[in-house]
């Protein structure tokens, strides 16, 4: 008897346990239109200065027009983090803010 109710027991966690991927087939996919945001007119003139740097022929440049190119690049990318404004918060910290949310409440 105890052999037949733990065959019973295993049969039934095998048969929860199995996906069946009819259901998987059987459902109909909507497409989901992405919300694009609108992108401001000065980071899109910053963005056609960084494709026309990308584009030049920097074989035909001198050294100090190279060295002109990189800080112009580099100023450019500092401009587009800082007109990001959102909130970067490393993983140390999210762990740290976690745990001490958890022990003070």
């Amino acid at each position: 008897m105890k052999k037949l109710s733990l065959y019973a027991m295993v049969l039934l966690v095998s048969f929860t346990s199995i996906a069946t991927p009819i259901f998987a087939t059987e459902k109909n996919l909507t497409v989901v239109p992405i919300e694009t945001k609108e992108v401001p007119a000065e980071v899109k003139v910053l963005l056609t200065r960084l494709e026309e740097i990308k584009s030049i022929d920097k074989s035909t440049l001198n050294r100090s027009e190279k060295k002109v190119l990189r800080k112009e690049v580099r100023a450019i990318k500092a401009e587009l983090k800082a007109r990001n404004h959102g909130i970067y918060i490393s993983l140390g910290a999210f762990i740290i803010i976690i745990l001490l949310l958890v022990i003070l409440l």
